[in-house]
């Protein structure tokens, strides 16, 4: 582009921006940004009470103490000054992690306080000498530790897992299935199982693998401090098996006999269980007890047991008729 050109591409320009019109809005907007950055400081120099997170690292702790609480937390604390101030703690990079000594406040209990007094004392340091702190949550630091006792116990689901329509919950496994514990020695005895965080699965047709944190005890470490859960539904299927009538408390020398001497048991099962369902592991009786109490044309027959795993097993008849013989 050559200099002639140039110069009548910005002369265009100058006239585009100063004409009548385009002046008048250019003066418009000058005095709309002038305006606004006077609110802006006006409003900055306005005092204010804004909420703050502080970081809080426990710091110098030996290498034989096992800490059974966070060694970094959060404290929030609600500052009052200035605007300015303001910004710099919310978006600067004015606030650090506030460090304690863990030497400082062990205490041979196994734990360990740090009061509100403290902490704003540690927390001034980094602030303005114009901010004041008027709240503070929680209003002080604990920590927890113990010089490695634990304990492994087993971990418990809570949740609530409902099958899809024709599906049972046929599995739920852990990895691991138990987890160690770092406490003291009173909490240690007094707990029994570690409960997961709450888990919901509705509608379940198909197995799920999910990893669940486990809930937090306060003075309590977990290794590990999360579980990998699998949970297994299988289809329902319903199936029938003809199983013998079996005739109980008979005296010596007497023989029942019942008509059919055989009864169907309908159930049903997962399809996956199955093939290892055999007739001979449900029990149908007849009891000689009941017959010569209360004597009848036909005996009460009644399902006793069932395998593992069979669901609504119920037998085709309540009744059979029935002859006693001598041996």
């Amino acid at each position: 582009m050559n200099d002639s050109r140039l110069f009548r591409i910005l002369k265009s320009i100058r006239n585009f921006l100063f004409s009548g019109l385009n002046r008048e809005f250019l003066i418009f907007l000058f005095f709309l940004v002038l305006s606004g950055t006077f609110w802006l400081l006006m409003t900055l120099n306005e005092t204010y009470e804004r909420e703050v997170e502080v970081p809080v690292q426990l710091v110098d702790i030996p290498k034989n103490v096992v800490l059974t609480s966070d060694t970094t937390s959060y404290v929030r604390i609600t500052v009052r000054d200035k605007g300015f101030s303001l910004l710099a703690y919310l978006y600067g990079n004015k606030i650090h992690t506030v460090k304690v000594n863990f030497k400082n406040y062990a205490k041979k209990t196994g734990e360990g306080v740090i009061s509100s007094a403290e902490l704003q004392k540690l927390m001034y340091q980094q602030l303005f000498s114009s901010s004041h702190i008027v709240g503070m949550k929680p209003d002080k630091y604990e920590f927890f530790y113990n010089y490695g006792l634990k304990k492994n116990i087993p971990v418990k689901l809570v949740g609530k897992i409902v099958p899809g329509q024709s599906y049972y919950l046929s599995k739920i496994s852990f990895s691991p299935d138990s987890v160690e514990i770092y406490a003291s020695r009173e909490v240690l005895d007094s707990i029994e199982y570690v409960n997961t965080a709450r888990l919901n699965i509705s509608n379940l047709t198909d197995t799920v693998i999910r990893k669940v944190p486990l809930q937090k005890v306060k003075g309590v470490k977990y290794v590990p401090d999360e579980v990998e859960i699998s949970v297994c539904p299988d289809m329902l299927t319903e199936e029938k098996f003809d199983v013998p009538i079996v005739a109980v408390n008979m005296p010596e020398g007497k023989i029942l006999r019942t008509f059919p001497s055989k009864v169907t048991v309908t159930f049903t099962v997962g399809a996956s269980l199955f093939r290892t369902i055999h007739p001979d592991g449900f029990r149908v009786v007849a009891d000689y007890n009941e017959l010569v109490a209360n004597p009848s044309d036909k005996c009460n027959i009644y399902l006793r047991s069932i395998p593992h795993g069979v669901r609504n097993a119920r037998i085709s008849v309540d009744q059979v008729d029935y002859l006693i013989e001598e041996q």
